[in-house]
């Protein structure tokens, strides 16, 4: 049974995805602070002053078009002033390449100041105002573009101007401040919810977020569950240790020594829960000072940084090797040795924690290389707290056995007893370090473009790897410190089925198929230079209004595809669900699809005041209309966000944010068009 586990628990290392999206309301990940200075020469300075919650950046100025949108500030309706160059930053930002958009982005975390120059051209009728423009993301979502207004007067001068006014001129030869770049006064429309068309009335746009509670959506109360993800990875990788050579057989022996310690078996378990807490604190300690060192802002750029991927795919393939057997990663023998004098000389409590450390380092050469991962795995999260939550977890599984079989020591007995069959965890491990390895290895590959890791390449090796260990577990392959294998037990009949079957699975990705069980670690499917897969979906309206008339006229539900340029997990929903043949064929014949994107940033054609959380704001591109939209009638704003409506606007079942489970997109689906039918 032991040995069962064994095998059923390694698979769930590599396919364990960690990332969680949400779409709920977030509204305070970013502060923005509009400051004017000047001197007397009438030379102003703006600066735009930017504070980031953990985790969430802001983006350069000038980013490539075909990119997320760029930091830029648009003047509206000023007088009496020139604008000096261009703005700017104050520091140098983070560079980071981004496979999904094949692009190195640009951008700011924590805080940053943007800076812009102008000069004064008319100091009794100056006047600025205008806009920063603005998209924030962290390492799960992005935000829909925003802005944030400000606005200036001669009575905001912070020097008085020695510069003499400019003579009255008739007001239809007054100069335009820099004419290319700032536009016309335009009055304002006002409406009390939402615009009105030709074709529907604001009822279209009446809130229905407790309509969508009402079907118990789960989408809008999502909570970040990233942190509890990387505890069970932390955790299975634990319970992996636990069954490597170098700490299975110290569990019979630490245990003993602790019964045998003392005449009062309830002492000794005392002790030997102590024992177990110590390993705890040790390994959580370990986790606090990875994430003092780095830091939240560097925690944030690891998963797409070119350098240090490189990095993680060479430390992978170094734990690969040693697990094969080719060197064994061990601490200075010192180290070990002056820990065992202070356990020796110390009494207590004290000598508990010594020895619990000793355990550490005498299991580093196979515990090692399992915590690198699970450490490189949770920093690429951006989470500030996630290496020492994904420690914890590990030490709590390795902590367990510990604790257990001193309470009840008779188990002890039952215990497969040490042997050939842990080296085997150890080669198996190695060849899922390996596979893992390639993943940070293609980032760097994108990031320089190199293009020798493209997505045929990797799946041919990943290919290779698992039909090696597919050979291996049959005893077809071995290693010079392998024990002899007399026979092939059925646990390794299944495993190496298995790994035969992952192996096959992957092959028809080498002309273009999709592959979605290992999405999240192949390079993206733009760099297949071999590609017979063509299922892509297309919505057949970008305004809502218009699909919705059309839906009343052709008696169809509607389904809303909240999107972005921008929106990295809205792709993956469209590579991974949408081409589902089934999703496919009920999004083009069962539903009027309606795709908003929120960073569209062509002008409207004429702006939109709205009130929204007692303030006024102005609407001024498509893209600021359709997120205004999404957070006033669904109170949502991440994408992708999608929901059901009938031809009155009225949902007919909970949203669904990003989940890549086709199955229950097909189920969401399902029971839309069911209430679509009944209401009917």
């Amino acid at each position: 049974m032991k040995k069962k586990l064994v095998w059923l628990l390694l698979p769930l290392l590599t396919l364990l995805g960690l990332s969680q999206a949400n779409a709920q309301m977030i509204t305070d990940a970013i502060k923005w602070n509009v400051k004017m200075t000047n001197n007397d020469k009438g030379e102003v300075t703006l600066t735009f002053n930017a504070k980031l919650q953990p985790g969430w950046h802001v983006y350069d100025v000038d980013m490539p078009a075909d990119g997320p949108t760029s930091t830029e500030i648009e003047f509206d309706g000023g007088k009496g002033f020139d604008v000096v160059g261009k703005m700017a930053a104050d520091r140098k930002p983070d560079e980071v390449y981004d496979e999904n958009f094949g692009m190195t982005l640009r951008w700011f975390g924590k805080e940053v100041n943007f800076v812009q120059k102008v000069k004064i051209t008319d100091p009794q009728n100056f006047k600025i105002a205008g806009d920063i423009l603005f998209m924030i993301c962290n390492d799960q979502t992005c935000l829909p573009p925003d802005r944030f207004a400000f606005s200036f007067t001669a009575k905001n001068l912070t020097t008085p101007l020695s510069i003499a006014p400019v003579a009255n001129t008739p007001a239809e030869e007054a100069p335009a401040a820099t004419e290319a770049e700032i536009a016309p006064e335009v009055e304002d429309v006002a409406v009390e919810a939402a615009p009105a068309s030709e074709t529907s009335g604001d009822w279209l746009w009446t809130p229905v977020i407790d309509d969508l509670k009402a079907f118990g959506d789960e989408t809008l109360s999502a909570t970040d569950n990233s942190l509890l993800m990387i505890f069970v990875f932390g955790f299975l990788g634990g319970l992996v240790a636990l069954l490597t050579p170098c700490v299975w057989p110290m569990i019979p022996m630490t245990v003993s020594f602790f019964l045998k310690r003392t005449k009062s078996r309830s002492k000794a378990i005392r002790d030997a829960i102590i024992y177990g807490l110590s390993i705890i604190v040790i390994y959580l300690a370990m986790g606090l000072i990875i994430t003092g060192i780095f830091g939240a802002s560097v925690l944030n750029d690891l998963s797409t940084n070119a350098i240090f991927n490189i990095l993680f795919f060479l430390l992978l393939v170094v734990f690969a090797v040693s697990f094969f057997g080719a060197f064994e990663l061990v601490l200075p023998q010192s180290w070990t040795n002056k820990l065992d004098e202070k356990a020796d000389s110390t009494t207590g409590l004290l000598s508990i924690f010594f020895m619990s450390f000793t355990l550490v380092l005498v299991s580093f050469s196979c515990t090692g290389p399992i915590i690198g991962t699970l450490l490189v795995e949770a920093a690429t999260m951006g989470n500030m707290v996630g290496p020492a939550v994904g420690m914890f977890g590990f030490a709590f599984a390795l902590a367990i056995p510990f604790a257990f079989f001193a309470i009840f020591p008779n188990f002890l007995q039952s215990m497969p007893k040490s042997g050939g069959w842990l080296n085997s965890v150890k080669v198996v491990l190695g060849f899922l370090e390996l596979a893992l390895a390639l993943k940070f290895l293609s980032v760097a590959d994108l990031a320089y473009g190199w293009r020798i890791l493209d997505r045929e390449v990797f799946v041919a090796l990943w290919i290779v790897i698992f039909t090696l260990l597919g050979m291996y577990l049959l005893g077809k392959l071995k290693f010079s410190h392998d024990s002899d294998l007399p026979y092939v037990s059925v646990p390794r009949v299944f495993m190496a089925l298995i790994s035969f079957a992952f192996a096959m699975y992957m092959v028809p990705g080498l002309w273009g198929a999709p592959l979605k069980a290992i999405s999240a670690f192949s390079p993206p499917l733009y760099t297949q230079d071999f590609n017979l897969y063509d299922s892509e979906v297309h919505a057949k309206f970008d305004d809502y209004e218009s699909a919705m008339k059309y839906a009343k006229d052709h008696n169809k539900p509607v389904m809303i595809d909240f999107s972005g340029f921008g929106c990295v997990n809205c792709r993956k929903m469209e590579a991974s669900v949408w081409t589902n043949p089934t999703v496919k064929g009920k999004l083009e014949k069962d539903f009027v699809l309606v795709t908003l994107m929120v960073d569209d940033k062509a002008k409207l054609a004429q702006p939109i005041t709205v009130n929204e959380n007692g303030k006024e704001r102005t609407l001024k591109t498509i893209g600021e209309k359709w997120s205004y939209f999404q957070r006033h009638k669904f109170g949502a704003n991440a994408q992708p966000f999608y929901v059901m409506l009938d031809a009155s606007g009225k949902p007919l079942g909970p949203s669904y944010g990003f989940n890549e489970d086709v199955n229950e997109y097909i189920k969401w689906m399902d029971a839309g068009l069911k209430q679509f039918a009944d209401r009917k």
